[in-house]
């Protein structure tokens, strides 16, 4: 069994944060680096960078902190620890464990979502080490994902035969893709779009449009993130922001008009992404977030509708593990799940109108 030692990165290795994280096993994650974390910084976390060290690989992980009286403190390891195997995590809790009680860093819990496809095998490991399974957090925890390695003709004839008939029928009809600068006309357009978009299917936008505006400026400052936008009659009528980070991009973001003529502009907007994601160098496009796969044709589910639409790009959906409690101290650890996180979280909610994570 491989063994781990856990410790905080140092300042060089922070400094060159992006190229460690995209280095990892699995290539990382867009919400583990260097962007994120800065959104995150002023939203009521504290990041905390991390590195994993054994005798074969370093796998560096961002986690999120939050410090609560009379507990400590929760870490989130969101979309992580990347790891190259499920059995290498206990190593790597037992090592973070080993390490937060030594620097006395008072962790009561640390919360995981390690990229690990679901599996009775990889369940049985993290159940098996004591993890207590929790609500998913991410929208990407089931999620349509498309291999973008082919050639652009093959790349094409590979979709779904409804996402390559949209394309191509956008395509013959002349609707056109524009990529505009991050300027705050184009995050507001797109803002409303998902406003839009969300009230159509009564539910709110889960955040502010603030939060938005400095996640899409730092992505985009650092070259990770990109507008992309159709317009109907002069107004925006699809609009999308798409990240690339190492070999991974995905749709992060997107809303629409819900009374449009141009047909296919929705899966125009995500084929040109594509393209541009693969000259980035990206090998794996994520549609981020579909239902589970055994609720894919569940027409209850919140998500049925997107999962619709990301799935005629590719009929595959994968699920991972999703979120995870790793328990430091089981006596503050009851106290949180009994009380505290619900307390908490409402109390944060109604204090910042934000969500919790």
């Amino acid at each position: 069994m491989l063994e781990f030692t856990a410790r905080f990165a140092t300042a060089a290795e922070i400094e060159s944060w992006d190229t460690l994280v995209t280095a990892n096993p699995n290539g990382g994650n867009l919400l583990q680096s260097a962007s994120f974390a800065a959104v995150k910084r002023i939203h009521g976390w504290t990041p905390q960078f991390l590195a994993f060290d054994s005798a074969e690989y370093t796998s560096y992980n961002l986690a999120l902190e939050k410090g609560f009286p009379g507990l400590g403190r929760l870490w989130y390891l969101i979309k992580g620890p990347d790891t190259r195997e499920v059995e290498h995590l206990p190593a790597m809790m037992a090592a973070l464990h080993a390490f937060t009680r030594r620097a006395r860093l008072n962790v009561f819990a640390a919360k995981i979502e390690p990229d690990i496809v679901a599996s009775p095998e990889a369940r049985a490991v993290l159940s098996g080490a004591g993890y207590v399974k929790v609500p998913d957090l991410q929208p990407n925890d089931s999620t349509a994902l498309l291999d973008i390695t082919a050639e652009p003709n093959q790349l094409l004839r590979n979709l779904h035969s409804r996402g390559r008939n949209a394309v191509r029928r956008a395509i013959r009809e002349g609707v056109e893709v524009v990529r505009p600068e991050a300027t705050e006309a184009t995050m507001r357009a797109l803002y409303n779009l998902m406003v839009g978009t969300f009230e159509a299917k009564n539910a709110g936008v889960a955040r502010e449009f603030g939060y938005f505006r400095q996640f899409w400026s730092e992505f985009a400052s650092r070259g990770q993130g990109r507008f992309y936008f159709v317009h109907e009659n002069g107004v925006p009528s699809v609009g999308a922001f798409v990240i690339n980070y190492g070999t991974k991009a995905t749709y992060k973001d997107g809303g629409s008009l819900q009374q449009r003529s141009q047909y296919g502009d929705s899966h125009l907007i995500q084929w040109e992404a594509i393209l541009d994601m693969k000259e980035l160098g990206a090998v794996q496009y994520d549609f981020c977030g579909t239902p589970p796969s055994d609720k894919l044709k569940d027409p209850s589910h919140p998500h049925h509708g997107l999962g619709l639409f990301k799935t005629s790009f590719t009929k595959t959906v994968t699920d991972f593990v999703g979120c995870w409690d790793v328990v430091f101290s089981p006596v503050r650890y009851k106290l949180w799940t009994v009380a505290g996180e619900r307390v908490l979280r409402q109390l944060y909610t109604r204090r910042t109108g934000q969500k919790f994570y």
